[in-house]
C-alpha cells in the first residue's frame, strides 16, 4: 500500500469519527449541518457594514414602537383597582427596561460588527499588499514576444 493510500485511509477514519457540527474550519460541501450554506461561506466589507446598518435600523424601529407611557396612566387609581394599577405600572417598567436593553444590545452588536468590518478590511488590504510586494520582489518581467 502506498503512503498516499494509507494517508487517505487515516484521514477518512478520523473524519468518520468527527461530528459535522464540530468542524469549525469549513462548511461541509453536502450541507449536512442544518443552517450551513453548503460551501458558500463568504464575507465582504460591504456585507458586514450593511448588516451593521440593518441592526441600527431595527433598533431605531424598536425605539419608535416602544410602549406608550400614557397607556399605563389610564390604569391608575382611581380609574382602576389599586392592585391592577400596581401590576400595570410594574409591567410598564418591565417593558420599558426590556426595550432599552434590546435597543442597547442591537446598537452594541452593530458597533462590534462595524469594528469587525474594519478589521476585515485591514486584513484584506494587508493580504493584497503582501501579495503585491511579493510579486514585485520575486517576479520578473517577461516580454510577450519572449514567451
Amino acid at each position: 500500500m502506498s503512503f498516499d493510500a494509507e494517508w487517505a485511509q487515516h484521514k477518512a477514519a478520523v473524519l468518520a469519527q468527527q461530528s459535522p457540527a464540530m468542524r469549525l474550519d469549513h462548511a461541509p460541501a453536502d450541507g449536512s449541518v442544518p443552517g450551513s450554506p453548503a460551501g458558500s461561506l463568504e464575507a465582504g466589507a460591504a456585507s458586514i457594514n450593511g448588516n451593521a446598518n440593518l441592526l441600527i435600523e431595527i433598533a431605531a424601529l424598536l425605539h419608535e414602537g416602544r410602549p406608550d407611557g400614557d397607556a399605563s396612566t389610564m390604569a391608575r387609581a382611581p380609574r382602576a383597582h389599586a392592585d391592577v394599577s400596581t401590576q400595570v405600572l410594574r409591567f410598564a417598567r418591565f417593558a420599558d427596561d426590556q426595550f432599552k436593553d434590546t435597543i442597547g444590545l442591537l446598537a452594541a452588536l452593530a458597533t462590534r460588527l462595524k469594528t469587525a468590518g474594519t478589521g476585515f478590511a485591514q486584513v484584506d488590504d494587508d493580504t493584497a499588499r503582501s501579495f503585491l510586494a511579493g510579486l514585485l520582489e520575486s517576479g520578473r518581467y517577461v516580454k510577450p514576444e519572449a514567451k
